[in-house]
């Protein structure tokens, strides 16, 4: 019998109780030796992990370190956070997504599956602590970063991301549900590997695949009521469909769309003031170009609507600032087979012929900004980074694909082709450039800036659903917490090692977007002065040594 018939519950198989710091987990009946130093052992493992020859075994090591000794991992997790992130999450857990069921060492989270329908509650009570729950990540893997329909393998993105609540919002361990619906996977290598965890059919029709998510966000609901749900890596018409089917229900937001439209929001505002200051454009004439518009790419573009309204553009002229391009080019009102999703920035004011070259539609547009969310490995090429660099004295290119090996342009090419002049953002880590004896600090426009502390103020205030002025403040409040140095620095970005304290003015933002949208129900924090609910919030976050949060 195979495992995924065997079982289709998983479940993280950790201790109930966080050690503290001064503790190693240790088999029973066996004594550390007697000259034992816990800071020697955490810089003993930190090395540990450096030595493994690639990403993937880093992650497999840090993988079985958690399941041994979760208060060490998350120690080195907050103490290491640039290093430790990447394997963690995008660019490492890809490459673990594509190959989970062939490493896979030890149950760690929840699966239900297709077959579960008529029973997804007795399942989810399955879960251990399940009134402690307070953030679940939700995948249904079927477009798992760029790397297409993994199924029940994309139960790493789900793990990936909690644990950047953790690090990145101090949300408890115990508190967390990590959750990959399996219903079957359209991709034949999958359903061919007699490894496979998963369900070996293809995936459900619309009808039954509705009906199987009614059941479950209600189950959700009812043995998780204190729960937010981040919906992660549905594909790009589900996702759209399901966060709006559910986002007035329930606590749920969906990150692909509305958190990385955040996070690239933030990282615009930035950058156009930067842009700005060079060529004295206003910031309401900016142009944006985007070069993919699957849900990632429209969700962002909507998001930055409200970057145009800011500065008094009504959403109709601001749409106009916007233009989208998919892989047939420039989207034009009235195309055959247009999908749904693609109509609302399709443009009305073009009747030439078809646009299907970037580097003409760079030419038609004059963009200030290039935005890439298409999956396509250089994408942006050498004439058109150029091209981008002629138009502007300080040109706007976020390369925002994931994985690395996805994304549209390098962040040393960019820099090479622009003498030094663009400013950037990417979705993968780059390493910091030399160039012509000046070193270039590069923007990381990483979700974990938004979704980590957006989760922590919907769960403080107690909202019963995420809003669009919640997404929209911790976007404004990520843009505001740059220090004076970084923004010296011309940085887009904060600096990750900074990651909790901006975490928490986000979280205090998104609270008070949260009673401003009359969505909170923990009305004693609106008597709180901003300070007094700062310093609230970060006594709220859980750090390995301590287990005093209540969230």
């Amino acid at each position: 019998m195979s495992f995924s018939a065997q079982s289709t519950v998983t479940q993280r198989m950790i201790p109930r109780t966080v050690p503290s710091d001064l503790e190693v987990v240790q088999p029973t009946g066996c004594p550390l030796p007697p000259l034992f130093c816990p800071d020697n052992h955490r810089s003993r493992t930190l090395a540990q992990m450096r030595e493994k020859p690639s990403g993937l075994d880093r992650y497999i090591f840090l993988n079985g370190l958690k399941g041994r000794d979760p208060t060490l991992f998350y120690q080195l997790l907050l103490a290491n956070m640039p290093e430790m992130v990447p394997i963690l999450y995008t660019p490492t857990v890809g490459d673990a997504c594509v190959n989970y069921s062939h490493i896979w060492r030890r149950a760690e989270g929840l699966y239900v599956s297709i077959h579960d329908k008529g029973r997804i509650e007795q399942v989810l009570r399955k879960w251990p602590g399940g009134h402690n729950a307070r953030i679940s990540v939700v995948t249904d893997g079927s477009r798992i970063l760029g790397l297409g329909d993994l199924g029940a393998n994309g139960l790493p993105i789900a793990i990936g991301k909690l644990d950047l609540y953790i690090g990145g919002a101090g949300i408890r361990p115990f508190s967390t549900v990590p959750i990959c619906l399996d219903l079957g996977t359209n991709t034949e290598k999958h359903l061919a590997d007699p490894f496979y965890l998963g369900v070996r059919q293809r995936r459900p029709d619309d009808a039954e695949m509705e009906a199987f998510m009614d059941e479950f966000m209600a189950a959700m609901s009812k043995v998780f009521p204190q729960l937010v749900v981040q919906f992660e890596d549905f594909s790009t018409d589900n996702a759209f469909k399901y966060l709006e089917r559910y986002r007035h229900s329930y606590r749920v937001f969906n990150d692909d769309i509305q958190g990385t439209g955040a996070v690239v929001l933030s990282g615009f505002i930035n950058s156009a003031r930067i842009a700005s200051a060079a060529s004295g454009l206003p910031l309401s004439e900016h142009r944006i170009l985007f070069f993919g518009a699957g849900s990632a790419g429209i969700g962002v573009a909507k998001q930055l609507l409200s970057f145009f309204k800011t500065q008094g553009v009504d959403e109709e002229q601001a749409k106009k600032q916007i233009w989208t391009v998919d892989s047939k080019g420039l989207i034009v009102a009235g195309r055959p087979g247009l999908q749904e999703h693609k109509h609302f920035f399709s443009r009305t004011d073009y009747n030439g012929p078809p646009l299907t070259k970037l580097l003409d539609i760079i030419n038609y547009v004059k963009p200030t900004a290039l935005l890439g969310l298409s999956t396509i490995k250089g994408a942006f090429s050498k004439p058109v980074v150029e091209k981008m660099a002629a138009i502007n004295k300080r040109p706007i290119i976020f390369p925002l694909s994931n994985p690395v090996d996805m994304c549209e342009v390098t962040y040393e090419d960019a820099i090479q082709w622009t003498d030094g002049r663009v400013v950037f953002a990417s979705g993968s880590p780059y390493e910091p450039v030399d160039y012509k004896g000046k070193r270039y600090e590069p923007g990381q426009g990483n979700n974990m800036y938004i979704f980590p502390a957006l989760g922590l103020g919907t769960i403080i205030s107690k909202a019963n659903h995420v809003t669009d002025l919640m997404v929209e403040a911790a976007a404004v409040a990520l843009a505001e917490s740059l220090t004076p140095e970084e923004l010296a620095a011309e940085l887009v970005y904060p600096r990750l090692t900074r990651i909790r304290q901006v975490s928490a003015a986000i979280a205090k933002s998104v609270v008070r977007a949260a009673q401003a949208s009359g969505a909170d129900a923990y009305p004693v924090l609106r008597e709180l002065s901003d300070d007094t609910l700062l310093e609230l919030i970060q006594s709220k976050m859980w750090t390995p040594s301590t287990s005093k949060s209540r969230l």
